[in-house]
């Protein structure tokens, strides 16, 4: 039972979010290394947001694995997330990182998901720079 005045489930209050400031460019790759989640952040950039509950996305991962990837999002700062009754709601921290890692996130959305390893055809490359 919550004390008197404390809205906040149990379940809530044990969300910690990162400020993105803080986070390192070796924390961030080493988040973004993982296609489960490189998959996870692609599908909020085209999601409105605090649209997707976690159990929204197909994964191919248990429920527990999947649970895990959102709580490593979190806590990269990568991730807000709240909760609405029995689901937990989501938002890319898009602008935040954005503004701390200037075209990080562009480029892991603009990766190429057919197994080339090769950026698809339209993905701007930097000038001077042959794809």
């Amino acid at each position: 039972m919550t004390p008197a005045g404390d809205s906040l489930s149990r379940r809530a209050r044990g969300l910690e979010h990162t400020d993105p400031a803080e986070v390192t460019l070796h924390e961030v790759l080493q988040v973004l290394a993982d296609p489960v989640r490189r998959t996870i952040v692609r599908e909020l950039a085209g999601s409105a947001d605090w649209s997707r509950a976690c159990g929204t996305f197909e994964l191919g991962v248990s429920k527990a694995t999947r649970s895990h990837h959102f709580t490593v999002l979190r806590q990269s700062g990568l991730v807000e997330q709240r909760d609405a009754g029995a689901r937990r709601y989501n938002r890319l921290r898009r602008a935040e990182f954005d503004a701390r890692f200037p075209g990080l996130l562009a480029l892991v959305l603009t990766e190429d998901t057919t197994g080339t390893g090769r950026p698809s055809d339209d993905a701007d490359c930097a000038p001077g720079i042959a794809s």
